[in-house]
């Protein structure tokens, strides 16, 4: 039991630590205070999701919807294509820094919310990750039940350390010369991930 849960662990936190979009968006919101505990939240939510998913339904998805990892990978690259845009458009303009106000928090939480879903729904990664690789691992486990356990609180850790190391960070982006050097990273993270799933 312990070391199926070690390996759902394992396994989860390996495939999602790689530095990718999500990530990049998560860090993102995150360093500028945009509800982080939210986001983290969102993330997990979806990836325990799909892992319990793929885990006790691998081979019945595979079959029924063949064309779901084209699909998702067209809209995933429009996505990612279209954030990266925005963030070279900030870095260009230039003037963006960290002023979170609690007003403004307050205002675009449920919207905060439907970003960080779309942006891990619309990820073809995340199916990838989670439906086939994580799915696959855990279909074969004794006790599936464990593994997915141990992969979501994998997930969970991640996350939400993600969302504090972005708080700690936040700090130390307070100037625009900061903020567009950011912006620039992030764009090229998310325009490296399209041209990946592309080719």
């Amino acid at each position: 039991m312990v070391l199926t849960f070690l390996t759902g662990f394992g396994i989860a936190l390996g495939l999602i630590v790689a530095i990718g979009a999500q990530n990049a968006w998560v860090l993102n919101k995150s360093m500028r205070g945009e509800h982080p505990a939210i986001i983290a939240a969102v993330c997990f939510s979806i990836d325990a999701t799909l892992i319990s998913i793929g885990t006790f339904s691998i081979d019945a998805i595979q079959q029924r919807v063949p064309a779901l990892v084209p699909v998702m990978t067209l809209l995933g690259v429009l996505l990612l294509t279209f954030l990266a845009m925005q963030a070279f458009w900030r870095a260009w303009q230039g003037g963006g820094r960290l002023q979170p106000t609690a007003a403004t928090r307050a205002a675009s939480r449920w919207k905060t919310a439907g970003q960080a879903a779309a942006i891990s729904l619309l990820n073809p990664h995340v199916y990838l990750d989670t439906l086939v690789l994580v799915g696959s691992v855990g279909a074969q486990q004794t006790a599936p039940l464990v593994f997915v356990l141990g992969a979501a609180l994998g997930s969970a850790v991640w996350f939400f350390s993600l969302a504090f190391c972005g708080q700690l960070l936040g700090p130390r982006l307070q100037s625009q010369r900061a903020w567009r050097i950011f912006d620039c990273l992030i764009g090229l993270i998310m325009m490296l991930v399209a041209v990946s799933l592309l080719l």
